[in-house]
């Protein structure tokens, strides 16, 4: 990314030629899957231990506000393991870390902190299916958002996406009543409702930003050290929020006196909930820098489809025609801006393919009239050389 970096990313040494990202080539693909497999594995997990804390009498939303970035402690891992356990790295940890990245990240940590909570607001009034498929509106923000912040194309692929997930959202919004919770209201439902529309849209916004923050940013390793100040802001708003509302007594008082599956099981999901969080977030921060936000909100779209199918299968929650037809066309959208994204790269590979037969062209047509250029002096010097033992000889 930066062309005046002497060690551009001194963490990997590979004589295989490295990508846009300075990761080799053949550790790029590995990393992009591992980045997937946190973001699937902490999306789907972290949104059902979510649901458990509610379900089972546990009902404050710092609580569950707080696990979603109390877990920064395990960034330490990717951040300092390679430096000074593994030697697997020349780049000391936080090098070229600039203050103007420290304030941008501690904004952004902020800006998650209010859309955690948000999230947790939502989450604690709706199903988690229903919460789930509210969230697939964050990839219209995130098209409309990606296009102002990191000029991204508009294609007919991606406005076929956009369009069938609002649909599938606006189904779900005027779907039948008994879809709601029994215990909230019919006011506490639309609030949860609002709530998880403006948690998708505060993360439509971080995913572009993000984007345009890892265009200055030169390596992974810089990825999760932005990643691990982030955290750290969110928790300290969470935890300023705890504390103002009495939130760590009130922990304590509900995991022994409210939560019905007792003390330790309520710990187990509180800590559980607090590893699950941090692997989607990794993940997310992850997917953006190797990819784009676009194709982060798009991962995250997929996922959404299984936390329906979760919250149908490990809750029993109902799944009737509404929500199958949401769900469809979810999917719809999905697999339209995958083809989509196929289509694209087939076409590029096409142009790089023209543009190599081109520049091969070229060199051959400048090499051949080099040595049409260099043959008359070679024959002029056997004229000479000729004359010249004619003169001898006589």
């Amino acid at each position: 990314m930066n062309n005046n970096t002497n060690s551009h990313d001194d963490q990997f040494h590979d004589d295989g030629g490295q990508d846009q990202k300075g990761i080799p080539k053949k550790r790029y693909m590995p990393l992009l899957l591992i980045n997937y497999t946190c973001l699937f594995v902490g999306s789907v997990s972290s949104s059902l231990l979510s649901k458990y804390y509610f379900n089972h009498k546990g009902s404050s939303k710092w609580v569950s506000t707080w696990v979603q970035s109390a877990g920064f402690p395990l960034l330490f891992f990717p951040i300092f393991l390679p430096y000074y356990l593994l030697k697997c790295t020349q780049r000391k940890p936080f090098t070229r870390f600039t203050p103007r990245i420290l304030s941008l990240s501690m904004f952004i940590g902020l800006m998650l902190g209010l859309n955690n909570f948000l999230f947790s607001w939502g989450n604690s009034n709706l199903p988690v299916s229903t919460s789930a498929l509210l969230l697939s509106s964050q990839l219209v923000f995130n098209l409309i958002l990606s296009v102002i912040i990191v000029k991204q194309k508009i294609t007919f692929m991606n406005l076929n996406c956009v369009i069938l997930l609002t649909l599938s959202s606006v189904l779900l919004a005027l779907g039948p009543a008994h879809d709601r919770p029994r215990d909230p209201t019919r006011s506490n439902y639309f609030i949860g409702f609002m709530a998880t529309i403006g948690a998708g849209f505060l993360f439509a916004l971080y995913l572009p930003i993000m984007e345009m923050i890892y265009k200055k940013v030169y390596c992974y390793a810089m990825v999760m050290e932005m990643q691990l100040v982030m955290e750290v802001s969110a928790t300290v708003l969470a935890s300023v929020g705890m504390a103002w509302d009495g939130g760590f007594a009130e922990m304590k008082r509900e995991s022994r006196e409210v939560f019905d599956k007792g003390e330790w099981v309520y710990w187990a999901t509180v800590m559980t909930n607090v590893v699950t969080w941090q692997l989607c977030f990794m993940g997310t921060a992850g997917t953006v820098f190797l990819t784009c936000s676009l194709t982060g909100g798009i991962c995250m779209t997929a996922l959404l489809g299984m936390n329906v199918l979760g919250g149908a299968v490990v809750y029993s929650e109902e799944f009737g025609g509404v929500k199958a037809v949401s769900t469809v066309m979810c999917a719809w959208g999905f697999c339209s801006y995958v083809y989509g994204m196929y289509v694209n790269k087939m076409k590029k590979q096409v142009e790089d393919h023209k543009q190599i037969n081109q520049v091969v062209e070229m060199d051959q047509a400048q090499s051949q009239s080099q040595s049409e250029v260099v043959t008359p002096p070679s024959t002029a010097n056997h004229i000479v050389l000729a004359m010249e033992s004619e003169q001898i000889t006589n």
